[in-house]
């Protein structure tokens, strides 16, 4: 800890919307101090340029990326860094004694033979990524107090894990019925500049893609398959919307018992969630958007039962770029320096 009592974070990949989410939350952290803002693309410039609303609160410069000078300059390491850069180093951050929050898929994964076969890239650091924790802090709490590198959810896992988790930890669901349709804003597909993201092709328009084969399904499958305590497969859609922020993912499964009603299961997840603080469950017939999210950390879970099919249908809202990302990070931060798990993160949406 710093000699003015706070904890010392560097931000690696400062320049993208995940990096800037970090600025903005750790900057407003009562417990954390900013010291060093890296990324190669754009070494040698101010934040400031690269985010002149922000340059009255920030005035360091981006660093290019370099494991010695940030573990000189930081006791926590966020890397927002696209995949396959992280696992690079990680290993050498935590020698150092860092503690590592990586917000990409290198440290999402208990078999690195699944994020291989995956993200196509070949992995040496197999002792370290044995010591990642998921960072799914309502169901991996404890672990993550304990833990020196997380590896932090993506963003449709999160949604979807929120809204599938009960039913596959209390058996509540047929096996391998589970169905996600998600749907996200554009952030989530980065800053980069992509012909699918311009406004011309992008709004008034509503698509699916990676279907059937998108990277995030074994991520949730894997979550799933602990829960439930055998091999489990999801069928996962995403789409996207033409909004900047916030995901909707809607999930539907068939009930073992088709006698449950709505009443039952609502209950059910205000006991699974009674000490997740960032978790709301809808009351019954009121069912969450992504506006009143949006700008916060919280999950708004709507639940609803179909006698007609059998079927429960759960719905997910969060913002992706907080709980689904950044925020996300910060409350494994929190819990893993012992600090409140809601210290520095945002509660209420500016509505509408």
């Amino acid at each position: 800890m710093g000699e003015d009592g706070f904890i010392t974070a560097a931000i690696v990949g400062a320049s993208g919307y995940g990096g800037v989410q970090l600025v903005r939350l750790l900057q407003e952290h009562p417990q954390v101090k900013i010291t060093y803002l890296g990324g190669d693309s754009s070494a040698g410039k101010s934040f400031a340029e690269l985010y002149p609303h922000l340059g009255h609160v920030v005035d360091l410069d981006i660093e290019p990326v370099d494991a010695d000078t940030i573990a000189a300059k930081a006791e926590v390491v966020f890397l927002s860094l696209p995949n396959g850069l992280a696992w690079q180093m990680a290993p050498k951050l935590l020698e150092k004694g860092c503690k590592v929050l990586d917000l990409s898929a290198d440290y999402r994964f208990y078999d690195l033979a699944t994020y291989q076969a995956w993200y196509g890239e070949h992995r040496t650091d197999e002792s370290v990524a044995a010591t990642a924790v998921y960072g799914l802090p309502e169901l991996y709490r404890d672990r993550i107090k304990n833990a020196q590198l997380i590896g932090c959810p993506g963003c449709y896992p999160t949604a979807s894990l929120l809204a599938l988790s009960p039913l596959f930890k209390q058996g509540l669901i047929v096996p391998d019925t589970a169905i996600i349709d998600a749907k996200s804003g554009t952030s989530g597909a980065g800053r980069k500049a992509k012909t699918n993201l311009l406004l011309a092709e992008a709004d008034n328009s509503l698509a699916a893609y990676g279907v059937a084969r998108h990277r995030h399904s074994p991520e949730i499958e894997q979550i799933c398959t602990e829960l439930a305590g055998h091999e489990i497969a999801v069928q996962f859609t995403p789409h996207l919307i033409p909004m900047v922020r916030g995901i909707l993912a809607t999930v539907y499964a068939t009930l073992r018992d088709p006698g449950l009603v709505r009443e039952d299961l609502v209950t059910i997840y205000k006991a699974f969630y009674r000490h997740s603080p960032w978790v709301r469950i809808l009351p019954g017939g009121t069912y969450p958007q992504t506006k009143w999210a949006c700008g916060t950390n919280l999950a708004y879970l709507g639940i609803e039962v179909d006698p007609r099919t059998g079927r429960v249908v759960v719905m997910s809202a969060i913002d992706n770029l907080l709980k689904g990302q950044a925020g996300q990070a910060v409350q494994c931060l929190n819990l893993m320096m012992g600090w409140q798990e809601t210290l520095g993160l945002p509660q209420l949406s500016f509505y509408p």
